[in-house]
């Protein structure tokens, strides 16, 4: 299939940031103090490959607390070569308990939304009792959770290194996160979300994918347009499928199953594009949401080959919509948790 998802539903707009300084900022947040040069970069054992080379570290430049549970932070990021935002939903308790280090889940969003967007749907209300950081990332408009080839170049944007390297430290060093972490996505997102595990095994401990990219062979074309269609060179991702095959098996979730422990639980879930309960009764049947439907029974059927513990919610009517993703992300919360000890 070739047309790209729909722009306007797989990311919501984010909350807008202000410019504060970062140590009053904090100070008002009850997040720890904002050093005064940059964060250590990452240990050569989990840093991804192929990050830009650069001495300097990510710095926090902002932390801005926006209401009881919401703090938007905002990163000078040598892996984006830009101010990166990153949304984090506080736990109940956190502004109670200033020594306690909190487990992390990260919520990643899909394509196709606003540069620098960071947010999830409802996952305001549908995590509001969860007791760890809920860590929503921007991720670009397509960025496919990838450090960019760039035709051989690499450099930015590096949005893996981003995301496990950079933020992952910010996190660890001014808002007490632990080391206990899980990951979930929506459609491009639920690609970065098994991606991820699968890559980096040893960083989490559970994994969710929504309607997600989770058999890139099966759209090289979709995702090339994709791409194509936010203004970018579809061969910088990860160059041609046929020339540069490694790559895209490198970056396919599906291909990185037997990376994970068995008994690494994931959940996958999708429909199989007819018009659903939360559709319209004339909505027209969904063909990508039917094509993320045959990659979700790839990963289903080869991830309990090799021993995984899966979760599978193959729903069967259901649109490629936000209720659906909603809903999926209040399936899949007690088994992401429970893997984080966030009960």
């Amino acid at each position: 299939m070739s047309q790209p998802p729909r722009p306007a539903r797989d990311v919501p707009p984010s909350l807008p940031l202000t410019r504060r300084r970062a140590v009053a900022a904090l100070a008002v947040a009850g997040v720890g103090a904002v050093t005064s040069g940059s964060v250590a970069s990452a240990s050569s054992a989990t840093r991804p490959s192929a990050a830009p080379s650069s001495r300097r570290g990510p710095r926090l430049l902002a932390a801005e607390r926006i209401n009881a549970r919401t703090l938007n932070l905002r990163i000078e990021s040598p892996a984006l070569g830009r101010t990166g935002n990153v949304t984090v939903l506080l736990p109940p308790g956190f502004d109670s308990a200033p020594t306690r280090r909190w487990p992390v889940l990260y919520l990643l969003h899909g394509c196709c939304g606003s540069p620098g967007s960071a947010g999830w749907g409802n996952a305001d209300a549908l995590t509001a009792r969860t007791p760890a950081l809920v860590v929503i990332p921007e991720g670009g408009p397509a960025g496919f959770y990838a450090n960019w080839w760039n035709q051989g170049r690499y450099g930015t944007p590096a949005w893996e290194t981003f995301h496990l390297s950079e933020v992952r430290l910010i996190l660890e060093q001014q808002v007490r996160a632990g080391d206990r972490r899980a990951v979930a996505g929506l459609s491009m997102g639920g690609h970065g979300a098994l991606y991820y595990a699968g890559q980096h095994p040893t960083l989490f401990r559970a994994a969710a994918s929504f309607s997600g990219l989770v058999n890139t062979a099966r759209y090289t074309t979709g995702i090339q347009n994709i791409v194509k269609g936010q203004g970018l060179d579809p061969l910088d991702l990860w160059g041609d499928p046929t020339a540069q095959a490694g790559l895209w098996r490198a970056h396919n979730a599906y291909e990185l199953i037997s990376r994970l422990p068995r008994g690494f639980p994931v959940y996958v879930s999708s429909g199989n594009g007819l018009p659903g309960p939360f559709d319209p009764p004339d909505r027209t049947p969904d063909s990508l949401e039917a094509t993320l439907d045959v990659m979700a029974g790839d990963y289903i059927a080869r991830a309990r080959s090799h021993g995984l513990n899966v979760t599978a919610d193959r729903y069967g009517p259901g649109t490629h919509t936000w209720p659906y993703w909603e809903r999926a992300l209040t399936r899949a919360l007690p088994m992401l948790t429970a893997a984080i000890g966030a009960t």
